[in-house]
Formats: structure tokens, sequence, C-alpha cells
């Protein structure tokens, strides 16, 4: 676009030729035509001095413009410079630290390595340790047999006078006399009616830490001399009279108090409770267990409903909608009663189960590696993949325990690390066949699995202390 000063320039040099024009006709009477070439010739010399003048000025410019320019680059490669070794050397802290905290981890791992090889060498010695003691005591057992038997040998008027043998009472001896139909029925009816339903509790621990994570509510009753029912003696009655319903929507109420009280010191603890297949098939009992897990659905991340792998493989259109109401509520479940090997984890994970139970016996049988469709060593990672956790129970020894490790079982149960102990509240009298001892063995109505009766040779040797202490409290 022109600028107004360039028109103005030019104007005034046509308005310039044109008086000079003018002047040469007008007062030096020079002829019209001659005064036009003088005013074409003027105009001529001025626009050329103007144009030279102009390129002159544009130069002188262009050549600040430039120079600034220059100055400009100048400063901006010094601060691109700046900001690569600003950069550089950030980067380098960066590597430094990095490499740094590679190591670190590095050296924890494999510190972490070494003491798990040598946790895992040292219940190798403490069970070998025991196996010894057991074989020390089972000869020492034999010596008065042999005893016994170098005896026999003696006259014959001596055996005759000797006085027979007292049997021992069945009570002692058994437990509880061998009842019918009926009189199972009978006592059942009467622990329900009069509230005689006890809980025991028997600890899930993590391996190898052997920390308590869970617990397992087990159901037991008494009769009207204080004689314990346990579940296997009265469940298939129950179940056939109708009453297993009842029983669980109670045991449910004592499991949700029981929780209650052991999350008042320790917010990650939770409990497993049994629930019958016929309690998940009939709709009117059902719906009343519902209504209380409704209200208690605050409590659902550590409540766990279990049921056997029997009801997961035979669930019914009923049985389906009410697991699936209970899993909209929060609920987990687990599996218990396992008798192979063969899961579904998606189809299982899409019903809400998070536990699964093995007996440490079927994991560790070999003839599983053949009739089930993975290895059992792979069986933890697979269940894995779905939040599906496994637990080794019904574990009776340390050498079990060696080899689940292997298998990276996660958590164990069973008589090794505590049986179940009763749950009574406060002043209750004991039934028959419970010491004092055992229910000295609560606090606040939970039981503690480090004080818990040893099933196997008692182990109060060096050795098996550092391994306790190795392998972590719990």
């Amino acid at each position: 676009m022109i600028r107004i000063s360039t028109i103005f320039i030019a104007i005034c040099m046509v308005l310039v030729a044109a008086s000079l024009g003018l002047i040469l006709y007008s007062v030096a009477g020079i002829s019209g035509t001659e005064s036009a070439i003088v005013a074409l010739t003027a105009l001529t010399f001025l626009i050329l001095y103007n144009a030279v003048s102009m390129r002159l000025r544009d130069r002188t410019d262009v050549g600040s413009q430039i120079a600034d320019l220059s100055r400009g680059t100048a400063d901006l490669a010094r601060q691109v410079a700046e900001f690569g070794r600003r950069l550089a050397a950030v980067e380098g802290r960066v590597v430094s630290a990095n490499s740094a905290g590679a190591d670190r981890i590095q050296s924890v791992v494999n510190e972490i390595g070494e003491l798990g090889s040598l946790v895992k060498q040292l219940a190798t010695d403490v069970a070998n340790h025991d196996d010894q003691i057991a074989a020390i005591q089972a000869s020492a057992a034999a010596s008065p047999v042999a005893v016994a038997a170098g005896m026999e040998a003696s006259p014959a008027e001596e055996k005759r006078a000797a006085p027979p043998p007292v049997p021992m009472p069945a009570a002692a001896s058994e437990g509880a006399p061998a009842r019918n139909q009926t009189q199972m029925l009978t006592a059942v009816r009467g622990a329900i009616e009069e509230n005689r339903i006890d809980i025991y509790l028997q600890p899930l621990v993590t391996l190898p830490q052997r920390k308590v994570r869970y617990y397992e509510a087990v159901t037991r009753l008494r009769d009207d001399k204080d004689q314990i029912l346990a579940a296997e003696d009265f469940i298939g009655v129950a179940e056939g009279a109708g009453l297993i319903g009842r029983i669980d929507h109670m045991v449910m109420l004592r499991c949700v108090q029981v929780l209650r009280r052991l999350m008042v010191r320790n917010k990650e603890v939770g409990v497993f409770c049994n629930v019958a297949a016929s309690t998940l098939g009939n709709t009117a009992m059902f719906s009343q267990c519902l209504d209380f897990l409704d209200a208690n659905r605050a409590l659902a991340p550590s409540f766990v409903l279990e049921f056997k792998q029997a009801t997961f493989r035979n669930l019914g259109p009923t049985e389906t909608e009410h697991l699936a109401s209970l899993a909209q509520r929060g609920y987990r479940f687990s599996i218990d009663h396992v008798n192979d090997l063969r899961f579904e984890p998606r189809e299982l994970a899409d019903r809400g189960v998070r536990f699964i139970k093995v007996p440490a016996s079927l994991l560790l049988d070999p003839k599983q590696t053949s009739t089930s469709d993975i290895h059992p060593s792979d069986l933890s990672d697979l269940l894995g993949r779905f939040g599906i956790d496994l637990i080794a129970e019904k574990i009776e020894g340390e050498r079990a325990v060696v080899d689940l490790l292997d298998y990276d079982v996660r958590f164990g149960q069973g008589f090794l690390f505590a049986p179940p102990r009763p749950l009574r509240p406060e002043g209750a009298p004991a039934p028959n066949g419970a010491t004092p001892a055992a229910n000295g063995h609560e606090i606040n109505g939970a039981p503690r699995a480090a004080e818990s009766t040893p099933i196997d040779p008692p182990r109060s040797t060096g050795t098996a202390a550092l391994a306790r202490r190795a392998a972590g409290p719990g």
C-alpha cells in the first residue's frame, strides 16, 4: 500500500515541474512545447532524486534492522545454550538418581531373596527336627511294649490272678453318646430354641509370615447336657427338618457381632461364615438373612460368606439370583469342601468369589497333575489373575508348609497354626469337656492363634523358636 507521504511528494514534484514550465513559458518567452519538455525533464530529475534518496534511506533502515536481528539471534543462541546446559545437568541428575534407586532396589531384592531362602531352609531344618523327635518318641513308646511282651511269658497263675482291665467310660473315650436320628433332631431343636449355639473361631494366617488375617466361624450345638454336637453330626438332620436356615441366621448374627468386636482392635481382620445350600435356595429364610446382611452392609468387605463347591456347581435360577443380590451389596464369597481342582476362575470371579479353600493334601497330591486341567503349582497364579486368593486348609505339618510355599500359596489354615477355639460370652459356663484354659485364650471374644494348643509334638527347642521368630508374628 502506497504511503501518504509518497503521494504528497509526488504531487509536490508535479507542481514544481509544472511551475517551472509555466515560469519559462510566461517570463522567458519560451514556447509551450519547449516549456513542457523542460517541465518533464525537471520532473524526471526530481523522481530520480527521490528514488535514489529513498533507496539509500531504506538500505540504512534495513542495515540497522539486520544488526538488531543479529544481536537478537545472538542473545537467543546464548539462552538456548544455557537451557541446554541446564537440561543436560537435570538429565544427569535424573540418570544418577535412577541408577542409585535401581541399585538400592536390587540390593533390597537380593536381601529379600536371601532371607526367603534362609527361611525355607530353616523351615526344612525344623521339619526334619520334628521328624527326628517323632521318631525318638515312637521308639520310646515301643520300649514299654517290648517289656510287656516279655512279661507275657509269666506263669498262667499270675495271669489268672491279674485283675481284668477297667473299661474306659464311653463319654470319656468317645465324647458325646451315639444318637439316633430322632434323638439328634430333638437335640437340634432344643439347641435352637434355647440358643445353645456356640461359635468356634479358627484363624487363617498368611504364609510364610503366619500372621492372622481372617477367622473362620465354626458352628457347634450343645444339647441339654452341654454335650457338643459337631457340624458333621447335625447338619444332615437339620437340613432334612428344615432347621438349617434358622441356624444359619443365628450364626450370621453371632458372626457379625464377633466381627464388630474384632474390628475394634484390627480394621483389616475378616470373618468367614458358612452358609448351607438349602438356606440359599429357601426364599423365605434367605429374605430374612438378606435383610440382616443389608442392614450390616458396611461390614461387607470383611464378612465373607462360604459355600461348598457342590453348591456352586448345582446353582439353580433361585440360588443364582440370591447370590447376585448378595454380590450387589458388596459381599464376597468363598468356596470350601473342594474335591477336585477343576475351576472356571472367570465365571467364579463374575459371581463374586474371592477365596477358594483347597485341602493341602489335595494340592500336594501328585495324582492331581494328570486329573486336573492345570498343574497345582500354577493354580494360585491362575486364580490370582481373576482376583481370587487360594487358601490351603487342613495343614497339619511343617513339611506341608514348605511344599506349599513353592506353590505360591498366600494363606493357610489348619491345626498346625491353631485349632478352632470356642467363643463364649463372659461368665458363661464352659461345656463338658472344655477346660477353663480353653476359654482363657479369648480376647474380647477372639481366640489368639499364637497360644493355641499344638497338635504336633511340642516344639520347645531353640531351632523351632528361631523358626517362629524368622517367620514373623502371628
